[in-house]
C-alpha cells in the first residue's frame, strides 16, 4: 500500500514537470533565470548576486542567464498614442493693442484686472451670471497660481481668461528675458489651472513696446487694451462715479476696464451691480471678442 502511494505521488510530480517544460517555466527556456552563486565564485561569501538587468548583456561574472530582449512595443510609453494638444495658429505681431472691437460689433466688452482675488473675484462672478453675461478676466500670475481654483471657475462659468503678467510690473523697464519670463509663467498656470492656455493679454499700466508684442504673439495672445477706463483703481473711487463712467461711455465695440483685484475693490463690485442692468435696460449687449484666428470663445 505504502509502495502504492509512492508510485502515484512520483507519477505527479512527473505531470507537473512535463507541463512547466512545456510552459517555457524552468530549464533553459527561463527568462531572467540566475543561478545562486557559490560563494568565492565572482563575489565575497555571503554577499547577493547582482540583480539581472531589464535588457542586453548579463551582468559580469554570472553565467547560464537568459534575457527576453526589449521589444519596440514595450519601450513606447502610452501617451505615444494620444493625439497632440491643440495649438492656435500663432498671432502676427502688432505695433499697437486693440482699444476697441470692430465697428460693426454692437456689443460690448467688460474686462476685470489683477485677480483672481477670493474676496471680489466671486462677487463678480455672482453678479455676472445673474444677468447671464460674459466677461474677460485678465489675471496677475501670482494670484492666479494662488488661487487655481477661482481661475478653474472663470473659465468654467464661460469668461475667457487673459494674461496681466506674473507680478504685474511697467513692462518698458524689463529686459526681454524678463519680460517672456512674466508672460509665459502666467500662461502656464492659466493652462495648468483652467485647461487651455491664453489667447489675449494686456500689459500692466497699459504700457506696451515693441518686445511684448513679439513675446506676445509667440505666445499665441492678441493684445487688448481699453476704450473707457473707470478710473476705481484711484483711491476713493465711489461706485457711484465708476458706474457713471461706463453709462457715459457706453456703445458699440467699447471695451470697459474695471478691476477685480489689486486693493479694496467693494465699490466696483457695487458698481458692476447698478450699471450692469443699467446697460441692458437700455438695450446695450455684453459680448465677448471673437478669438484670435476666428474661434468665438464658448458661453
Amino acid at each position: 500500500m505504502a509502495r502504492r502511494l509512492v508510485l502515484r505521488g512520483a507519477a505527479g510530480l512527473g505531470m507537473v514537470a512535463t507541463g512547466w517544460a512545456a510552459l517555457g517555466i524552468g530549464g533553459a527556456n527561463a527568462p531572467h533565470r540566475v543561478p545562486a552563486a557559490a560563494p568565492g565564485a565572482g563575489s565575497p561569501a555571503g554577499s547577493p548576486a547582482a540583480p539581472a538587468p531589464a535588457g542586453g548583456a548579463p551582468p559580469e561574472g554570472v553565467s547560464g542567464v537568459r534575457v527576453r530582449p526589449a521589444t519596440a512595443y514595450r519601450l513606447q510609453p502610452m501617451t505615444a498614442y494620444s493625439p497632440p494638444k491643440y495649438r492656435p495658429m500663432r498671432p502676427p505681431v502688432r505695433s499697437r493693442p486693440f482699444l476697441r472691437l470692430d465697428a460693426d460689433t454692437r456689443g460690448m466688452v467688460l474686462t476685470f484686472d489683477d485677480g483672481p482675488d477670493p474676496r471680489y473675484t466671486p462677487e463678480v462672478l455672482r453678479v455676472l451670471r445673474r444677468y447671464d453675461v460674459r466677461a474677460m478676466f485678465f489675471v496677475v500670475g501670482e494670484m492666479a497660481d494662488a488661487h487655481r481654483d477661482l481661475v478653474r471657475r472663470v473659465m468654467d462659468e464661460g469668461h475667457v481668461v487673459g494674461n496681466h503678467s506674473w507680478s504685474h510690473p511697467l513692462m518698458t523697464r524689463l529686459s526681454p528675458t524678463r519680460i517672456r519670463e512674466e508672460l509665459t509663467r502666467t500662461s502656464e498656470v492659466i493652462e495648468e489651472a483652467a485647461g487651455e492656455p491664453p489667447r489675449w493679454y494686456r500689459a500692466p499700466y497699459g504700457a506696451w513696446n515693441g518686445v511684448s508684442f513679439k513675446i506676445g504673439a509667440e505666445l499665441g495672445m492678441e493684445p487688448l487694451a481699453w476704450t473707457v477706463d473707470t478710473l476705481d483703481w484711484r483711491a476713493g473711487a465711489s461706485a457711484h462715479r465708476i458706474a457713471r463712467a461706463v453709462i457715459d461711455g457706453a456703445g458699440p465695440g467699447v471695451v470697459v476696464l474695471s478691476h477685480d483685484a489689486g486693493g479694496n475693490r467693494r465699490a466696483s463690485v457695487l458698481a458692476l451691480r447698478s450699471y450692469l442692468p443699467a446697460l441692458l435696460d437700455s438695450g446695450h449687449s455684453i459680448t465677448l471678442p471673437p478669438e484670435p484666428g476666428g474661434r468665438r470663445p464658448s458661453s
